[in-house]
């Protein structure tokens, strides 16, 4: 079976993971990786070469390294304590 872009929400945490980014509407972000330190409703802080970068949530696709699941920012934008009770 194909993976489709974010087909559900991802339930879990992402502060700590290691992504990179595959879609963006700025493509120089494109292939960042780093790890996520932080979320906001609408932003992602991610340590990337020894700094921390926020980046806006919108127009924004990653992938979870180690896995084959990649997660749309537009999808995920809300509170991180709301997604995380299914709300």
């Amino acid at each position: 079976m194909a993976t489709t872009m974010a087909a559900k929400i991802f339930p879990g945490e992402l502060i700590g993971r290691e992504i990179i980014i595959v879609k963006a509407s700025n493509s120089s972000l494109i292939g960042w990786q780093g790890r996520i330190v932080d979320e906001t409703k609408s932003t992602l802080k991610l340590f990337h070469q020894g700094r921390i970068k926020t980046l806006l949530k919108q127009n924004l696709a990653f992938k979870i390294q180690g896995t084959e699941m990649v997660l749309s920012g537009d999808q995920l934008a809300r509170r991180p304590e709301d997604r995380l009770k299914g709300k």
